[in-house]
């Protein structure tokens, strides 16, 4: 049984369509990025990160996007946080681990009412409406013919499987040990709930 979800939000270039190592697209929808190949979809629900790829090749294809990759600052990380609590505080969703990095996001996510595909959509949402509100949206200054702004993530999401509370434990530390590998801060959120297992085959959260 699936217990909870370690979902990957990308931001914009961080992640692409046709990677070496695999990706969630079924096809390549951008045409700068045909040149490479077609999607390289896998229907894995296992982490594909510590695969094998040439860095070369994927500096190419990022330098050959319409626009910049996405790099999150830190006032636009703590928007996408607010962003974040403002929709856990709504649609009390349990939001186990969250690490905000640079250009990808990192969410241990609880069962839930909704399905992992929709909570994904919405905490998406949820961040690019509070980085339109502050002013700081990375494609602020780009617009679409139908005066709409490019999101600053990328199509639909990333999320592994946790169905053991050990799972669910050792996600949770890779998440929070995240910024710290990368050479960041340790990083605290107010909405994110302890996971804590009081017995066998029986999970509770406490606040």
């Amino acid at each position: 049984m699936v217990l909870a979800y370690h979902l990957i939000l990308s931001a914009y270039g961080f992640w692409l369509p046709n990677d070496q190592r695999g990706s969630w697209s079924e096809f390549v929808r951008a045409y700068e990025l045909a040149a490479f190949g077609p999607a390289t979809k896998t229907n894995t629900r296992r982490s594909v990160a510590g695969r094998r790829f040439e860095p070369s090749q994927r500096a190419a294809m990022q330098a050959a996007l319409a626009r910049q990759p996405v790099v999150f600052d830190g006032r636009q990380a703590r928007a996408i946080a607010i962003g974040f609590a403002g929709y856990v505080g709504r649609s009390m969703v349990p939001v186990h681990a969250c690490a905000i990095m640079p250009d990808h996001v990192h969410l241990i996510v609880g069962r839930f009412r909704l399905s992992i595909e929709r909570t994904c959509e919405q905490l998406k949402g949820a961040a690019t409406a509070q980085l339109n509100r502050e002013g700081i949206h990375p494609f602020a200054d780009v617009h679409y013919r139908n005066g709409r702004t490019p999101t600053p993530c990328a199509r639909k999401g990333w999320w592994v499987y946790l169905d053991s509370a050990a799972h669910v434990r050792r996600s949770i530390r890779y998440v929070n040990e995240n910024p710290v590998r990368a050479g960041l801060r340790p990083q605290r959120w107010s909405f994110v709930t302890p996971y804590e297992r009081c017995e066998e085959g029986t999970l509770r959260v406490t606040r």
